[in-house]
Parts: C-alpha cells; structure tokens; sequence
C-alpha cells in the first residue's frame, strides 16, 4: 500500500507551479497545451494570484461529506497551506534551484532538506529526554481493544419499505444460525454496503469507531464474543447482522518496543517548529494580500471518494519512502508538513 503524506502534494503543487506561476495564466509556448483560467483571484503573494481553482481543489478534500459550509477558520487553514506552497517555490526559483530539469522537480523538498531538516538529526535527542517523552505520553502507545467485525447491511428502500427489508434481514440471519459459516458468502450476495466485496468484512476497529462505519455498528459489535452472531438490529442505513470474528486486547507497549516511534515524534516535533519558523520567516519579507471576504464566499463542493476498504491497514511509520519503497533507518525521504511523522 503506497503511504502519501500531506507534504507531496505540497511538493507536487509546488513542482506544478512552475509550469503556471502559481496559478496564474503564464505566457503561451510553442506545443504548449493552453492553459485552464485559476478562477477568481483570492490572494496574492509577491504579486502572484492565488485563484480560486487551487483553493476549491485543496478544500474539497476538506469538505463535510454531508456539504456543510467550512468555517473562516478552516478556510484560512487552507489559505495559509496555499501561501506557504506559493512562498517556498517562489524562493525555490530566487535560489536557481529551477535552473536543473531534474532538479525541477523536487525544488521545494530541496529547499526544506537545505534549511530545515538538516537542522535536526536522529542523535539530537538522547534516551532521556525520550523516555521522558514516552512516560508522559503513554497513552500514545497503547494499543486500544479491537474487534474484528463481519457485517451484513440489508437498506429500507422505496421499493423494499421497513417490514420487508427486516424480514430479508430475519431470513438471512435465520439462515447464518443454521451455518455460520456461510457468512462470506451471504454477504457477497446481500449485503448493501462497501464491504460486501469482502465477504462483509469490515476489519478490525477500535471502540471509538471508524470513519464511515455506524456508531452502533460498532457498539453492537463489543457486545458480543469471538465466533458470536448478534441480532437483527436497526441503524439509520437500515437492517444489520454483525459477526465478530476475533477480538483483540489492549496492549501497552513498553518504552524499549517503542523507542522508535518516540524518536520520529519527537524529532517531528521539532521539525514542525523549524518549519513553522521559516515559513514566517518568508511571510515577514513578502506582501501577502488575502481577500478574505472571497475566501469565505467561495462555495465548497466535498471531492467525491470511494469508500475506503483499507482502512486501519497501516503500514509502519518510517518504513516508506516518497515513492512507497521500503527505507533503512535514518533520514526521511521528504521534509515533513505541520502534523505529519517523518518517512
């Protein structure tokens, strides 16, 4: 599974930027494919327009699935992400990092490599000051009770109302109870939602629950035992069986399992700061004009997403590189964003 970090796509629109100044409509080449309008000016930065195309696209990632409006202080969020991709090319290209066509590409990276992540290095911090961070963070490193749930979801329809859609749940569910075993496949032939493709398996989750999966789905599901069958109940998407398959304890990592992953968020910490420093260090010496009143006028429209079936699949942090190939310890492949671990 390819690991992408927030701080590619900052570099992929960053490298985007050089063919179109940031947004703005470039002068035409010979062979050159035109160029699309960046919409409405929101802000500009050293005299570069940021439109409203590269916002709506950044912030339709963000966007409520259910279309609610973002906040002003969500879209300045966003804002401020677009001005910091905008402020590290434009310095990219004032120190002739644009000038190598190879080097083109990663220009940005290479200025974050230069002036923030050199800065900090693995034997900066000492085990005591990690093991002071792993005593007051172990909340962090423990593993949360798990269970593996198995689900079949038989929806209320117009042409299948309320009673007919619970009896098809009653039959099916009468029909596991004689052969639990065919769960994998009654789900393939049933069931409504995402995770009938795998045979109704939704994976293991946490208490706490998992984005896109109903609350109750998952609050019925700790209810029950390894290998038990709950009832036919309701939820807002309709009638549901829920198997659990395993369930997994809690398990609180000692420091010496977690060293590792104390370091890179230690260390991530403090290149969040360094980061944090050198973009407003860029701001002070740039003319920054936001238009604020458009930025919070501008219509958002949610990205439409597949559901994801990978979901809780996670693949250790630091073990990929920019392009998803496995890395020895050491330096990441990419300067992190605000937020993000190293790779």
């Amino acid at each position: 599974m390819r690991l992408v970090t927030p701080v590619l796509m900052v570099l992929a629109l960053a490298v985007g930027c050089a063919g179109d100044g940031g947004g703005a409509t470039g002068p035409a080449t010979e062979g050159a494919a035109p160029q699309e309008s960046i919409g409405e000016v929101l802000a500009t930065i050293n005299g570069t327009p940021i439109g409203s195309e590269a916002f709506q696209q950044e912030a339709s990632r963000k966007a409520p699935a259910n279309n609610e409006s973002l906040s002003p202080a969500e879209r300045d969020e966003i804002m401020q992400k677009l001005i910091a991709d905008e402020l590290l090319y434009q310095e990219s290209l004032r120190r002739g990092l644009d000038k190598d066509p190879k080097v083109k590409k990663v220009m940005v990276n290479t200025l974050l490599r230069d002036q923030v992540y050199t800065n900090v290095r693995n034997t900066d911090f000492s085990d005591e000051e990690l093991k002071k961070y792993y005593d007051s963070h172990k909340d962090e490193f423990i593993v949360p009770e798990k269970v593996q749930i198995k689900r079949i979801l038989i929806r209320v329809t117009d042409d299948r109302p309320d009673d007919k859609a619970k009896a098809e749940a009653e039959r099916i569910l009468a029909e596991l109870t004689k052969d639990p075993a065919k769960f994998k496949e009654l789900a393939a032939q049933f069931s409504e939602d995402p995770y009938k493709r795998r045979g109704g398996d939704v994976g293991f989750v946490a208490a706490d629950g998992k984005p896109g999966l109903d609350k109750a789905v998952v609050d019925k599901a700790f209810t029950l035992q390894a290998n038990q069958l709950s009832d036919v109940f309701k939820t807002d998407e309709g009638y549901n069986i829920v198997l659990v398959a395993q369930r997994r304890e809690r398990v609180e990592r000692t420091f010496d399992q977690m060293k590792g992953a104390v370091l890179r968020k230690v260390k991530n910490d403090r290149l969040k700061d360094l980061y944090d420093q050198y973009v407003n260090g860029l701001k002070q010496g740039a003319k920054i004009d936001v238009k604020t009143d458009k930025v919070n006028a501008l219509e958002i429209k949610a990205a439409r997403k597949a559901p994801s079936l990978d979901a809780g699949l996670a693949v250790p942090s630091g073990m990929e590189g920019a392009e998803g190939e496995m890395m020895d310890e050491g330096e990441p492949a990419v300067a992190p964003a605000p937020g993000e671990e190293p790779h």
